[in-house]
Protein backbone atom coordinates (compact mmCIF):
# COMPACT_ATOMS: atom_id res chain seq x y z
CA UNK A 1 0.00 0.00 0.00
CA UNK A 2 1.57 3.63 -0.97
CA UNK A 3 2.31 5.96 1.47
CA UNK A 4 3.95 9.49 2.31
CA UNK A 5 7.93 8.22 0.66
CA UNK A 6 9.53 11.83 0.99
CA UNK A 7 7.95 12.61 3.98
CA UNK A 8 9.39 9.07 5.55
CA UNK A 9 12.63 9.79 4.29
CA UNK A 10 12.81 13.39 5.51
CA UNK A 11 12.38 11.86 8.75
CA UNK A 12 14.99 9.92 8.45
CA UNK A 13 17.14 12.88 7.83
CA UNK A 14 16.26 14.88 10.75
CA UNK A 15 16.45 11.96 13.27
CA UNK A 16 20.13 11.70 12.21
CA UNK A 17 20.65 15.94 12.68
CA UNK A 18 18.52 16.00 16.01
CA UNK A 19 17.89 12.59 17.55
CA UNK A 20 14.12 11.79 19.33
CA UNK A 21 14.02 11.72 22.91
CA UNK A 22 14.88 8.35 24.39
CA UNK A 23 11.03 6.81 24.72
CA UNK A 24 11.00 7.30 21.03
CA UNK A 25 14.60 7.32 19.74
CA UNK A 26 14.55 3.09 20.18
CA UNK A 27 11.47 2.97 18.05
CA UNK A 28 13.34 4.56 14.86
CA UNK A 29 12.42 2.24 11.93
CA UNK A 30 15.20 1.13 9.96
CA UNK A 31 12.96 0.01 6.92
CA UNK A 32 13.54 1.90 3.76
CA UNK A 33 16.59 3.78 5.19
CA UNK A 34 18.99 5.56 3.05
CA UNK A 35 22.54 4.23 4.32
CA UNK A 36 23.61 6.44 7.31
CA UNK A 37 27.10 6.75 5.93
CA UNK A 38 25.71 9.05 2.75
CA UNK A 39 24.32 11.80 4.52
CA UNK A 40 27.02 12.78 8.34
CA UNK A 41 25.81 16.18 9.78
CA UNK A 42 27.76 17.58 12.46
CA UNK A 43 26.66 16.57 15.84
CA UNK A 44 24.12 18.20 18.18
CA UNK A 45 22.55 18.73 21.15
CA UNK A 46 18.49 17.88 21.33
CA UNK A 47 16.22 20.39 22.33
CA UNK A 48 14.02 19.87 24.96
CA UNK A 49 11.15 19.72 22.68
CA UNK A 50 11.96 18.86 19.06
CA UNK A 51 10.17 20.94 16.44
CA UNK A 52 10.28 19.01 13.15
CA UNK A 53 9.17 22.02 11.24
CA UNK A 54 12.61 24.21 12.67
CA UNK A 55 14.85 21.89 11.74
CA UNK A 56 13.58 21.30 8.52
CA UNK A 57 13.31 25.08 7.73
CA UNK A 58 16.83 25.28 9.07
CA UNK A 59 18.76 22.27 7.34
CA UNK A 60 16.77 21.96 3.97
CA UNK A 61 19.81 23.81 2.08
CA UNK A 62 22.03 21.14 3.16
CA UNK A 63 20.36 18.12 2.14
CA UNK A 64 19.02 17.12 -0.76
CA UNK A 65 15.79 15.18 0.54
CA UNK A 66 15.17 17.63 2.99
CA UNK A 67 15.70 20.21 0.08
CA UNK A 68 13.05 18.85 -2.07
CA UNK A 69 10.56 18.29 0.54
CA UNK A 70 10.58 22.21 1.41
CA UNK A 71 10.70 23.03 -1.59
CA UNK A 72 7.47 21.07 -2.62
CA UNK A 73 5.56 22.12 0.48
CA UNK A 74 6.42 25.92 -0.09
CA UNK A 75 5.83 25.65 -3.94
CA UNK A 76 1.99 26.95 -4.69
CA UNK A 77 0.53 24.39 -7.02
CA UNK A 78 -0.91 26.67 -10.16
CA UNK A 79 -4.36 24.91 -9.17
CA UNK A 80 -4.68 27.59 -6.12
CA UNK A 81 -6.66 30.39 -5.60
CA UNK A 82 -6.10 32.47 -2.66
CA UNK A 83 -9.45 34.37 -2.67
CA UNK A 84 -11.45 30.90 -2.84
CA UNK A 85 -8.81 29.50 -0.44
CA UNK A 86 -9.62 32.35 1.81
CA UNK A 87 -13.84 31.88 1.04
CA UNK A 88 -13.00 28.08 1.88
CA UNK A 89 -12.28 29.00 5.71
CA UNK A 90 -14.86 31.13 5.97
CA UNK A 91 -17.25 28.46 4.98
CA UNK A 92 -15.90 26.27 8.00
CA UNK A 93 -17.14 29.08 10.61
CA UNK A 94 -20.29 29.86 8.73
CA UNK A 95 -21.69 26.81 9.77
CA UNK A 96 -19.07 26.00 12.92
CA UNK A 97 -21.66 24.63 14.96
CA UNK A 98 -22.96 22.23 12.66
CA UNK A 99 -19.27 21.42 11.46
CA UNK A 100 -18.11 20.77 14.83
CA UNK A 101 -20.51 18.38 15.85
CA UNK A 102 -20.38 16.37 12.46
CA UNK A 103 -16.49 16.49 13.31
CA UNK A 104 -16.91 14.88 17.00
CA UNK A 105 -19.43 12.27 16.07
CA UNK A 106 -17.48 11.03 12.57
CA UNK A 107 -14.42 10.23 14.53
CA UNK A 108 -16.65 7.42 15.72
CA UNK A 109 -16.80 5.56 12.37
CA UNK A 110 -14.13 3.25 13.63
CA UNK A 111 -12.34 1.04 11.16
CA UNK A 112 -12.69 3.73 8.30
CA UNK A 113 -10.05 6.06 9.78
CA UNK A 114 -7.51 5.87 12.70
CA UNK A 115 -8.82 8.64 15.62
CA UNK A 116 -5.01 10.00 16.06
CA UNK A 117 -4.95 11.05 12.42
CA UNK A 118 -8.04 12.75 12.97
CA UNK A 119 -7.35 14.27 16.34
CA UNK A 120 -3.57 16.00 14.27
CA UNK A 121 -5.86 17.08 11.73
CA UNK A 122 -8.31 18.71 13.90
CA UNK A 123 -5.29 20.86 15.87
CA UNK A 124 -4.09 21.57 12.51
CA UNK A 125 -7.34 22.74 11.24
CA UNK A 126 -8.40 26.02 13.72
CA UNK A 127 -4.52 26.92 12.50
CA UNK A 128 -5.07 26.57 8.79
CA UNK A 129 -8.55 28.41 9.03
CA UNK A 130 -7.47 31.26 11.41
CA UNK A 131 -6.73 33.78 8.55
CA UNK A 132 -5.48 33.52 4.64
CA UNK A 133 -1.94 34.55 6.03
CA UNK A 134 -1.89 31.56 8.31
CA UNK A 135 -2.39 28.89 5.66
CA UNK A 136 0.24 30.35 3.07
CA UNK A 137 3.67 29.77 3.00
CA UNK A 138 5.40 30.43 6.58
CA UNK A 139 1.91 30.98 8.36
CA UNK A 140 1.11 28.86 11.00
CA UNK A 141 -1.40 26.67 9.61
CA UNK A 142 1.04 26.16 6.72
CA UNK A 143 3.80 25.17 9.14
CA UNK A 144 1.19 22.80 11.22
CA UNK A 145 0.23 21.23 8.15
CA UNK A 146 4.02 20.30 7.56
CA UNK A 147 4.38 19.14 11.81
CA UNK A 148 1.01 16.77 11.28
CA UNK A 149 2.75 15.38 7.96
CA UNK A 150 6.06 14.30 9.40
CA UNK A 151 4.19 12.87 12.61
CA UNK A 152 2.20 10.65 10.43
CA UNK A 153 5.43 9.34 9.32
CA UNK A 154 6.91 9.12 13.06
CA UNK A 155 3.78 7.07 14.34
CA UNK A 156 4.22 5.08 11.02
CA UNK A 157 7.90 4.01 11.88
CA UNK A 158 6.89 3.52 15.89
CA UNK A 159 4.16 0.93 14.80
CA UNK A 160 6.09 -0.68 11.95
CA UNK A 161 8.80 -1.02 14.24
CA UNK A 162 6.66 -2.48 17.21
CA UNK A 163 4.85 -4.70 14.23
CA UNK A 164 8.55 -6.11 13.45
CA UNK A 165 9.36 -7.03 17.27
CA UNK A 166 5.69 -8.30 18.15
CA UNK A 167 3.45 -9.39 14.65
CA UNK A 168 0.21 -9.49 16.99
CA UNK A 169 0.83 -5.94 17.78
CA UNK A 170 -0.08 -5.14 13.76
CA UNK A 171 -0.81 -7.13 11.02
CA UNK A 172 1.16 -5.43 7.94
CA UNK A 173 -0.17 -8.48 5.46
CA UNK A 174 -3.24 -7.79 6.85
CA UNK A 175 -4.44 -3.97 7.51
CA UNK A 176 -0.83 -2.90 4.91
CA UNK A 177 1.55 -0.03 6.07
CA UNK A 178 -0.01 1.70 8.99
CA UNK A 179 -0.91 5.88 8.27
CA UNK A 180 -0.88 4.88 4.60
CA UNK A 181 -2.48 6.64 1.64
CA UNK A 182 -6.25 5.40 1.99
CA UNK A 183 -5.99 6.42 5.32
CA UNK A 184 -5.08 9.63 4.96
CA UNK A 185 -7.43 10.55 1.85
CA UNK A 186 -10.38 9.12 4.40
CA UNK A 187 -9.49 11.82 6.89
CA UNK A 188 -9.42 14.23 4.50
CA UNK A 189 -12.32 12.99 3.47
CA UNK A 190 -13.64 12.94 6.90
CA UNK A 191 -13.40 16.71 7.51
CA UNK A 192 -14.27 17.86 3.62
CA UNK A 193 -16.61 15.58 1.92
CA UNK A 194 -18.66 13.59 4.77
CA UNK A 195 -19.02 16.97 6.39
CA UNK A 196 -20.62 18.42 3.65
CA UNK A 197 -22.63 15.58 2.07
CA UNK A 198 -23.97 13.63 5.46
CA UNK A 199 -23.31 15.49 8.92
CA UNK A 200 -24.69 19.02 7.37
CA UNK A 201 -27.81 17.45 5.46
CA UNK A 202 -28.18 15.27 8.53
CA UNK A 203 -28.34 19.09 10.67
CA UNK A 204 -30.64 20.33 7.91
CA UNK A 205 -27.64 22.53 6.17
CA UNK A 206 -27.40 22.41 3.21
CA UNK A 207 -24.15 24.27 1.20
CA UNK A 208 -24.84 26.25 -1.93
CA UNK A 209 -22.54 24.87 -4.79
CA UNK A 210 -19.45 27.66 -4.91
CA UNK A 211 -19.38 27.41 -0.77
CA UNK A 212 -19.13 23.40 -1.72
CA UNK A 213 -16.22 24.29 -3.66
CA UNK A 214 -14.19 26.66 -1.94
CA UNK A 215 -14.15 24.00 0.97
CA UNK A 216 -12.94 21.14 -1.34
CA UNK A 217 -10.32 23.42 -2.71
CA UNK A 218 -9.05 24.75 0.73
CA UNK A 219 -9.01 20.99 1.69
CA UNK A 220 -7.36 19.82 -1.43
CA UNK A 221 -4.55 22.20 -0.36
CA UNK A 222 -4.21 20.77 3.33
CA UNK A 223 -3.95 17.41 1.75
CA UNK A 224 -0.98 18.41 -0.68
CA UNK A 225 0.59 20.27 2.17
CA UNK A 226 0.47 16.60 4.70
CA UNK A 227 1.29 14.32 1.80
CA UNK A 228 -1.93 13.17 0.67
CA UNK A 229 -3.02 12.29 -2.96
CA UNK A 230 -4.60 15.31 -3.26
CA UNK A 231 -6.06 14.59 -6.80
CA UNK A 232 -9.58 13.00 -5.42
CA UNK A 233 -10.42 16.60 -3.84
CA UNK A 234 -9.99 18.06 -7.62
CA UNK A 235 -13.56 18.72 -7.77
CA UNK A 236 -17.09 18.17 -5.54
CA UNK A 237 -18.10 15.27 -7.64
CA UNK A 238 -14.72 13.05 -7.19
CA UNK A 239 -14.82 14.17 -3.75
CA UNK A 240 -17.82 12.84 -3.01
CA UNK A 241 -17.09 10.01 -5.37
CA UNK A 242 -14.49 8.91 -3.34
CA UNK A 243 -16.01 9.29 -0.03
CA UNK A 244 -19.55 7.14 -1.17
CA UNK A 245 -16.32 4.27 -1.98
CA UNK A 246 -14.56 4.33 1.58
CA UNK A 247 -18.17 4.30 3.02
CA UNK A 248 -19.17 1.34 0.87
CA UNK A 249 -15.41 -0.39 1.35
CA UNK A 250 -13.47 0.97 4.51
CA UNK A 251 -16.60 0.63 7.55
CA UNK A 252 -15.95 -1.95 9.54
CA UNK A 253 -16.07 -1.77 13.40
CA UNK A 254 -13.28 -3.80 15.43
CA UNK A 255 -13.11 -4.81 19.00
CA UNK A 256 -11.08 -1.63 19.14
CA UNK A 257 -13.42 0.57 17.27
CA UNK A 258 -15.79 -0.23 19.74
CA UNK A 259 -13.58 0.37 22.30
CA UNK A 260 -12.49 3.84 20.43
CA UNK A 261 -15.77 5.04 19.93
CA UNK A 262 -17.44 5.17 23.70
CA UNK A 263 -13.91 6.08 24.92
CA UNK A 264 -14.57 9.34 23.24
CA UNK A 265 -17.86 9.77 24.53
CA UNK A 266 -16.43 9.16 27.66
CA UNK A 267 -14.13 12.36 27.07
CA UNK A 268 -17.03 14.43 25.84
CA UNK A 269 -18.94 13.91 28.76
CA UNK A 270 -19.81 16.54 30.92
CA UNK A 271 -17.08 18.66 29.51
CA UNK A 272 -17.21 22.13 28.40
CA UNK A 273 -17.99 24.25 26.55
CA UNK A 274 -21.23 21.99 26.15
CA UNK A 275 -21.52 20.00 29.06
CA UNK A 276 -23.53 17.09 27.76
CA UNK A 277 -24.65 13.96 29.02
CA UNK A 278 -24.16 10.56 27.94
CA UNK A 279 -27.09 10.16 27.16
CA UNK A 280 -27.33 13.49 24.84
CA UNK A 281 -23.87 12.26 23.05
CA UNK A 282 -25.19 9.24 22.27
CA UNK A 283 -28.67 10.41 21.02
CA UNK A 284 -26.00 12.71 18.78
CA UNK A 285 -23.82 10.11 17.59
CA UNK A 286 -26.91 8.30 16.58
CA UNK A 287 -28.82 11.19 14.75
CA UNK A 288 -25.51 11.64 12.61
CA UNK A 289 -24.19 8.02 12.22
CA UNK A 290 -26.98 5.52 12.13
CA UNK A 291 -29.23 3.03 14.10
CA UNK A 292 -26.99 0.44 12.74
CA UNK A 293 -22.99 1.87 12.86
CA UNK A 294 -24.12 2.50 16.61
CA UNK A 295 -25.33 -0.60 17.30
CA UNK A 296 -22.16 -2.12 16.12
CA UNK A 297 -19.97 0.29 17.71
CA UNK A 298 -21.92 -0.16 20.81
CA UNK A 299 -23.32 3.20 21.82
CA UNK A 300 -26.08 3.42 24.03
CA UNK A 301 -29.47 4.13 23.16
CA UNK A 302 -31.12 6.73 24.70
CA UNK A 303 -34.40 7.92 25.56
CA UNK A 304 -36.92 9.91 23.69
CA UNK A 305 -36.16 12.91 25.31
CA UNK A 306 -32.75 12.98 23.71
CA UNK A 307 -33.93 12.60 20.73
CA UNK A 308 -36.13 15.26 20.79
CA UNK A 309 -33.02 17.56 21.78
CA UNK A 310 -31.28 16.88 19.34
CA UNK A 311 -34.05 17.60 16.86
CA UNK A 312 -34.02 21.18 18.89
CA UNK A 313 -30.51 21.34 18.28
CA UNK A 314 -30.93 20.82 14.56
CA UNK A 315 -34.08 23.71 14.71
CA UNK A 316 -31.26 26.07 16.23
CA UNK A 317 -28.73 25.06 13.89
CA UNK A 318 -30.72 25.57 11.24
CA UNK A 319 -32.40 29.59 12.08
CA UNK A 320 -28.49 30.18 13.02
CA UNK A 321 -27.17 29.69 10.05
CA UNK A 322 -29.48 30.19 7.68
CA UNK A 323 -30.31 33.97 9.16
CA UNK A 324 -27.12 35.01 9.16
CA UNK A 325 -26.27 34.19 5.96
CA UNK A 326 -28.92 35.34 4.05
CA UNK A 327 -27.51 38.85 5.75
CA UNK A 328 -23.85 39.90 4.55
CA UNK A 329 -22.99 42.14 7.21
CA UNK A 330 -24.14 39.44 10.43
CA UNK A 331 -22.51 36.64 8.47
CA UNK A 332 -19.31 38.28 8.62
CA UNK A 333 -19.57 39.15 12.21
CA UNK A 334 -20.59 35.52 13.01
CA UNK A 335 -17.41 34.24 11.38
CA UNK A 336 -15.28 36.83 12.79
CA UNK A 337 -16.55 36.20 16.04
CA UNK A 338 -16.56 32.10 15.56
CA UNK A 339 -12.39 32.36 14.71
CA UNK A 340 -12.22 34.18 17.83
CA UNK A 341 -14.10 31.29 20.45
CA UNK A 342 -12.29 28.68 18.24
CA UNK A 343 -9.28 29.83 19.05
CA UNK A 344 -10.04 30.85 22.97
CA UNK A 345 -11.67 26.95 23.45
CA UNK A 346 -9.12 25.29 21.60
CA UNK A 347 -5.44 27.07 21.87
CA UNK A 348 -6.12 29.66 24.91
CA UNK A 349 -8.59 28.29 27.44
CA UNK A 350 -7.39 26.13 30.34
CA UNK A 351 -9.34 23.34 29.17
CA UNK A 352 -7.48 23.45 25.97
CA UNK A 353 -3.98 23.34 24.61
CA UNK A 354 -2.81 26.23 26.47
CA UNK A 355 -0.28 27.20 23.63
CA UNK A 356 0.09 26.64 19.79
CA UNK A 357 1.21 22.64 19.19
CA UNK A 358 4.28 21.44 17.68
CA UNK A 359 2.67 18.00 17.44
CA UNK A 360 4.85 16.11 19.10
CA UNK A 361 4.63 12.49 20.28
CA UNK A 362 2.65 12.59 23.75
CA UNK A 363 1.78 9.22 24.04
CA UNK A 364 4.30 6.89 23.13
CA UNK A 365 2.99 3.60 21.37
CA UNK A 366 4.31 0.59 22.72
CA UNK A 367 4.03 -3.41 23.25
CA UNK A 368 2.87 -2.76 27.25
CA UNK A 369 0.23 -0.19 25.91
CA UNK A 370 -3.63 -1.37 25.04
CA UNK A 371 -6.45 0.46 23.85
CA UNK A 372 -8.94 -0.07 27.11
CA UNK A 373 -12.65 1.13 27.95
CA UNK A 374 -12.38 4.86 30.09
CA UNK A 375 -14.94 5.79 32.60
CA UNK A 376 -16.35 9.33 31.80
CA UNK A 377 -15.57 12.14 33.62
CA UNK A 378 -19.46 13.35 34.07
CA UNK A 379 -18.56 15.78 37.21
CA UNK A 380 -18.93 18.91 35.25
CA UNK A 381 -22.57 18.20 33.63
CA UNK A 382 -24.37 21.48 34.60
CA UNK A 383 -28.49 22.50 34.18
CA UNK A 384 -27.34 25.18 32.20
CA UNK A 385 -25.86 23.69 29.42
CA UNK A 386 -26.17 22.86 25.30
CA UNK A 387 -29.34 20.40 26.85
CA UNK A 388 -31.48 23.47 27.98
CA UNK A 389 -30.63 25.33 24.82
CA UNK A 390 -31.44 22.21 22.39
CA UNK A 391 -35.05 22.09 24.76
CA UNK A 392 -35.82 25.89 24.61
CA UNK A 393 -35.24 25.77 20.83
CA UNK A 394 -37.52 22.63 20.10
CA UNK A 395 -40.24 24.23 21.78
CA UNK A 396 -39.94 27.62 19.89
CA UNK A 397 -39.22 25.21 17.03
CA UNK A 398 -42.95 23.59 17.33
CA UNK A 399 -44.19 26.43 18.23
CA UNK A 400 -43.28 28.27 14.87
CA UNK A 401 -44.33 24.80 12.83
CA UNK A 402 -47.41 24.84 13.92
CA UNK A 403 -47.96 28.67 13.69
CA UNK A 404 -47.23 28.04 10.27
CA UNK A 405 -48.96 24.98 9.12
CA UNK A 406 -52.52 26.71 11.07
CA UNK A 407 -51.75 29.98 8.82
CA UNK A 408 -51.68 27.66 5.88
CA UNK A 409 -53.99 25.74 6.63
CA UNK A 410 -56.72 29.37 6.99
CA UNK A 411 -55.27 30.62 3.75
CA UNK A 412 -56.32 26.74 2.10
CA UNK A 413 -60.16 27.34 4.11
CA UNK A 414 -60.12 31.10 2.37
CA UNK A 415 -59.24 30.44 -0.74
CA UNK A 416 -61.81 26.99 -1.02
CA UNK A 417 -64.58 29.43 0.14
CA UNK A 418 -63.34 32.24 -2.79
CA UNK A 419 -63.35 28.96 -5.20
CA UNK A 420 -66.86 27.79 -4.05
CA UNK A 421 -68.20 31.06 -4.27
CA UNK A 422 -67.39 31.96 -7.70
CA UNK A 423 -68.36 29.10 -8.88
CA UNK A 424 -71.99 29.11 -7.23
CA UNK A 425 -71.90 32.36 -8.86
Amino acid sequence: MSYDVLGEAALDRLNILCPPPTNVQQAVSSHQRSPADAFQPPPMTPPRKRDLYMLLRDHAQGDEVLGRLWADVNAVPPWVCWEQIERGQEVFYRYGGPALTGLAFQSLLGGMVDWALQESLKLSLVLCTRDLPSIQPGGAGHASSIRVRLLHAAVRQRILRLAEQNPKYYDVQKWGVPINDLDCVATIGTFSATLVWLSFPRQGIWLRRREVEDYMALFRYIAYLTGTPHEFFATPEKAKKIMEVLLRDEINPSATSRILANNILSSLEGQPPTFASRSFLEASCRWLNGNELCDQLGIGRPSLYYRILMAGQVFFFMSICYTYRSIPILDRRKIAAFRRIMWSVIVEDKHGLGQETIFEFKYVPNLSKTTKAEKGRGTLVRRGGVEKRNLQAFVLGCIGITGVVWVAIRFLIRLLREVSILRGG
